[in-house]
């Protein structure tokens, strides 16, 4: 799937496609999988490259100076992001799509160079299909009685209301988008499984809130704990009250905290707030989050109503129009 996305997003924004699509042996990744893994791999990728009219084709196996051409120039690449990483000075992202986005201007800038080379053999390219061909993998999940599925070893949580749907999955490499029956439902982060083998998680703490608040102390052993946490201030949170506090009150709290995020919409302010409190060397307080966090009290606007009395009534049926008997 990422070989799928990654080279169609190449082959469209290059405008052409070349007549051969070579790539090395994938040994590593390839021989780990079971028989049928592959052979769904290998018929995958020659319908991918059908689409395209390309011919697949692989470099020799035990000639390693055929991949240099390749390998180099992405050491290159990677040397370059780093360098304008130390520039920047962070390499702190506000969402993925911001690093995204400073990626391709470090290759565009890095294309810009070949431009007169990628001229004179756009002759020898070929024009482009009528659109994409898909670069996901189509499952159907059932969500269970733990407002959840499981897909490839990885659990997803999602909406309650959900329970007991047929949901249909467009799996990509880096995200799951789910539909029930046309409507396209949620995007979710897509989680691997450990690498141990056991089950991953991708957890969101709105789905399950609910039920922790019946249940606070199940907080304590929760497999995907860490993951219940939308931010740093949460969990460091979590770590000094169970440092201070009983476990009943630490769990009684740290629930509270996550319901109250949720029912007011202010996860950010609220773990701004947390972690104020945290440098100050107090613990976060639930009585007092609530109040600070409670919805401004409505302001009720008086009205005076002003009775007409029942004797203007008498005068408007004493009224006639103008030429009437």
């Amino acid at each position: 799937m990422a070989l799928a996305e990654g080279l169609q997003n190449a082959l469209w924004a290059l405008g052409a496609a070349p007549l051969e699509h070579r790539s090395d042996s994938l040994s590593a990744a390839f021989c780990n999988l079971d028989r049928d893994a592959r052979e769904d791999l290998t018929r995958r990728y020659e319908a991918l490259c059908a689409h395209y009219r390309m011919t697949p084709s692989r470099n020799n196996p035990g000639l390693a100076h055929e991949n240099g051409a390749i390998e180099s120039p992405h050491g290159h690449l990677k040397k370059a992001i780093l360098d304008a990483l130390l520039l920047r000075g962070s390499r702190a992202f506000d969402e993925l799509e911001a690093y995204r986005r400073f990626v391709d201007e470090i290759v565009g800038r890095r294309d810009a160079r070949s431009r007169k080379r990628l001229d004179l053999e756009r002759p020898a390219l070929q024009g482009l299909p009528a659109r994409r061909t898909t670069d996901y993998e189509e499952a159907l999940v059932t969500v269970t009685a733990s407002s959840g599925f499981t897909l490839k070893k990885v659990f997803y949580s999602v909406a309650s209301r959900l329970i007991g749907h047929r949901l249909r999955v467009h799996l990509y490499d880096d995200r799951l988008e789910c539909f029930l029956g046309s409507t396209r439902l949620m995007t979710l982060r897509r989680g691997r499984s450990q690498p141990n083998g056991k089950r991953g998680h991708v957890i969101d703490y709105r789905h399950i809130i609910h039920a922790l608040r019946r249940k606070p102390m199940a907080l304590l052993n929760l497999v995907y704990r860490d993951q219940l946490f939308p931010r740093q201030a949460y969990r460091r949170a979590f770590d000094a009250l169970l440092a201070n506090r009983t476990e009943k009150q630490a769990c009684r709290i740290m629930v509270g905290l996550l319901a109250l995020a949720h029912e007011r919409a202010c996860e950010a302010e609220l773990a701004q707030a947390i972690g104020a409190e945290l440098d100050a060397g107090r613990l976060p307080e639930l009585d007092p989050m609530r109040r600070r966090f409670a919805p401004d009290a409505a302001s009720i606007p008086h009205v005076t109503v002003a009775l007409v009395p029942l004797s203007a009534y008498d005068e408007l049926a004493t009224v006639r129009p103008a030429g009437a008997v």
